[in-house]
């Protein structure tokens, strides 16, 4: 397999960023891998396609209308990838709703890269108490 696996991975990443543009929490679920984990902020694993499109879905009800990503480092370790980068997340408008650091695990998957584990962090400081 290429080392040189970049370009399907920013491809991998703007299908996600068009799926969630769109409202589309099926196809962004359908992007990572049948045994897939999420690791939100203030919640428990998130395991499984049904439980990840659930939890977008709940994303796109609080108003949540799309993301931007980039790809900072990327190493490659045979059938799995390492990716670390940065996010925003947009509300109505492109407002910029959060922002922040994320390492997404991805595997080689059927002739497919896809996310298998996700794990984001804001970089935005909590609000006063």
């Amino acid at each position: 397999m290429s080392s040189d696996i970049r370009p399907q991975i920013e491809s991998a990443n703007a299908q996600f960023v068009s799926a969630f543009k769109r409202g589309d929490a099926t196809a962004m679920a359908n992007i990572y891998t049948a045994g897939a984990q999420l690791l939100p902020a203030n919640s428990d694993f998130v395991r499984g396609t049904a439980a990840i499109r659930t939890f977008w879905q709940s994303v796109i009800d609080r108003g949540l209308k799309g993301a931007s990503v980039e790809t900072v480092e990327l190493e490659v370790h045979g059938e799995t990838a390492i990716e670390v980068g940065r996010y925003r997340l947009l509300a109505a408008g492109d407002a910029v709703a959060d922002q922040g650091k994320y390492i997404v695990v991805w595997k080689h998957d059927n002739g497919k890269w896809k996310l298998h584990r996700d794990i984001w962090t804001t970089s935005q400081s909590p609000p006063a108490a």
